[in-house]
């Protein structure tokens, strides 16, 4: 059972099969109850994954720590893709390409806080830096509330060859910085896009803002002079739907 992973909890593990994750094994309390875990069952067996009742002490052995919710499954980790293939899909369905590039995230709750707004959003991509960045584990896919099966993710190497790349592929790069030049509601992410939101109390690094075409604050009116790293996310994200005008039809 060497490499794979663990998903726990009812949801994570309902939109994983529903996602056509690729699970070896599910775990459930015994005497299941509740329409989550009868679904789980039904969707198992249509995919023919075997399915083991185990007392909840025995899944508290399993999965220590975890909030398990009586089931708990073994799956392949998740698969990354490349860029390339995120911008040819939005291509291929006529939209303008929006990635979010998370330059520095460390906390596993904003990692999955972000994929989850990002996914919601319709974002093509999430980037995520092979160094310095939260690990996509079980909290990421709680945090996600499943969005981790459903939102493609990138794993990247050297990033500033990354944002060279993307740049030449014709990419705007704008990343969030409080001593930005220009209010992010005043500039304009129409264009193909690449948002780098940076570390919870860094910022952005320094080789990956030189690399930015634009840095863009959030104003603070208040006292406090920063936001949480995944509600400043949110934030630009759905600026940048909103000026889309993706949904208004709606």
């Amino acid at each position: 059972m060497s490499g794979l992973a663990w998903i726990t909890g009812r949801n994570s593990v309902l939109e994983a099969l529903r996602a056509g994750r690729k699970i070896e094994k599910i775990y459930i309390a015994s005497s299941p109850h509740g329409a989550a875990l009868q679904e789980i069952m039904s969707l198992a067996k249509a995919a023919h994954i075997v399915v083991e009742e185990r007392d909840r002490k025995a899944l508290d052995r399993l999965v220590p720590q975890q909030r398990h919710q009586g089931v708990a499954a073994q799956a392949q980790p998740i698969a990354m893709t490349s860029w390339e293939t995120c911008a040819a899909t939005a291509a291929r369905r006529g939209e303008v390409p929006f990635f979010v590039l998370l330059d520095g995230i460390e906390d596993v709750h904003n990692m999955g806080a972000i994929i989850r707004t990002a996914e919601c959003a319709g974002a093509h991509a999430v980037l995520i830096p092979k160094r310095h960045s939260a690990p996509i584990n079980e909290t990421v896919g709680k945090t996600s509330a499943g969005a981790v099966e459903y939102m493609p993710l990138v794993s990247i190497g050297n990033t500033t060859q990354v944002l060279k790349a993307l740049k030449k592929a014709g990419f705007w790069i704008i990343g969030a910085d409080m001593n930005g030049e220009a209010d992010y509601f005043h500039t304009d992410m129409t264009m193909p896009l690449v948002l780098v939101i940076g570390n919870e109390g860094k910022g952005i690094s320094r080789l990956v803002k030189e690399n930015c075409d634009i840095l863009v604050q959030i104003p603070m009116f208040g006292h406090v002079n920063s936001l949480n790293a995944s509600v400043a996310a949110a934030l630009l994200i759905y600026e940048t739907v909103r000026q889309r005008g993706i949904g208004t039809e709606k």
